[in-house]
């Protein structure tokens, strides 16, 4: 390893002695060699403080740390890698997770030939252990990976940021003044990676991806992101409407909510608490036209008019098949740019 590797990659890591090897193994097989690979043991009882000792002998460029934090948890070990590395560019790597040979080296020279790009990514491969599938995404997971796969360019990503997470979180590698110029990961309630996108793309940092799979991204029963309250949908939701109500426009004219439904209801409710203004919702079931949700009338998409010298960014809280794309189609007529004009929250 040099004196200050290029790269930094941060590998937070409790109790995962089972999968720990595969994820490290697949980072020291890498094409690009200037690199440090920080583990960070987070109070595990099981054998991954020897796992971590045995390959920090074998190789320099692995450097062995302690959370910093006697509570332990996910953000303070990842502060403490980041505040410990030296890189230029600085990596994420989950520890059961698998990084192709030449996904590294792909990723410098993506930022090298991107100066603007603060974030680059990559497609991902999900990969479910049991019992969602022997080596399959189940259901929803897959639906996810076909999403988060399309979302290639800045523009793309940035649009679509409130749906869901649109970066799979050990798949990027960021500029080391963008990561450090949010301050670094926070506990805020919700999930950390996505905390960190919606923070930096509010700041106006572009993120895009590599079209090409250079990560096999595991799930499974015990993952942090299944077990963990800052992974639920309430948590999302709560993240969401947080980032929304800082827009300057959603704070000066106020939302309108296409979808009456229980994501719609939530998320006006979420964004009262933020001191948004939502004019109305707009829906396409006879039954609710005409109703007063939370004191805020329900019209047809058709019946709506703003008030006068307002202009409302429209949120579509409709998730269903087709529907995202209806809207899409109803608003792009209307010449709304999503993005600005309106986003797709669900």
């Amino acid at each position: 390893m040099s004196a200050k590797a290029l790269v930094s990659v941060l590998m937070p890591v409790r109790n995962g002695a089972k999968r720990l090897e595969r994820a490290v193994e697949s980072c020291l097989a890498q094409t690009l060699t200037d690199f440090e690979l920080i583990l960070v043991d987070d109070h595990s009882t099981d054998e991954t403080p020897e796992i971590i000792k045995r390959f920090k002998k074998a190789d320099s460029r692995i450097r062995a740390l302690e959370c910093r934090s006697p509570a332990g948890g996910l953000v303070p070990a990842l502060n403490t890698a980041l505040e410990a590395s030296q890189g230029e560019f600085v990596a994420r790597m989950d520890s059961d997770d698998r990084s192709y040979p030449e996904r590294f080296a792909a990723q410098v020279s993506f930022l090298r030939e991107n100066q603007a790009v603060a974030v680059s990514s990559c497609q991902v491969r999900i990969l479910s252990e049991a019992p969602y599938g022997a080596g399959e995404p189940a259901g929803g997971f897959k639906k996810y990976e076909t999403w988060l796969n399309g979302l290639l360019e800045p523009g793309q990503i940035a649009r679509e940021r409130f749906i869901e997470s649109p970066v799979a979180h050990p798949s990027v590698m960021m500029r080391r003044g963008a990561l450090e110029g949010v301050g670094g990961y926070a506990a805020r309630g919700w999930a950390e990676d996505y905390d960190l996108w919606l923070r930096m793309m509010e700041e106006g940092m572009l993120f895009a991806k590599i079209g090409k799979v250079l990560m096999d991204w595991h799930d499974r029963p015990d993952r942090h992101s299944r077990t963990s309250p800052d992974f639920s949908q309430e948590a999302f939701m709560k993240a969401k409407a947080h980032y929304l109500g800082r827009l300057r426009r959603v704070r000066r004219e106020g939302v309108v909510i296409a979808g009456a439904g229980p994501t719609g209801k939530k998320m006006a409710g979420l964004l009262g608490l933020e001191g948004a203004k939502v004019h109305a919702f707009l829906d396409v079931h006879p039954r609710r036209i005409g109703l007063e949700i939370q004191g805020v009338r329900v019209f047809s998409e058709e019946g709506f008019r703003a008030p006068e010298g307002t202009h409302p960014v429209y949120l579509a809280a409709v998730g269903q098949p087709g529907r995202r794309e209806a809207i899409r189609k109803i608003f792009g007529e209307r010449g709304m740019k999503e993005g600005e004009d309106f986003f797709c929250i669900a």
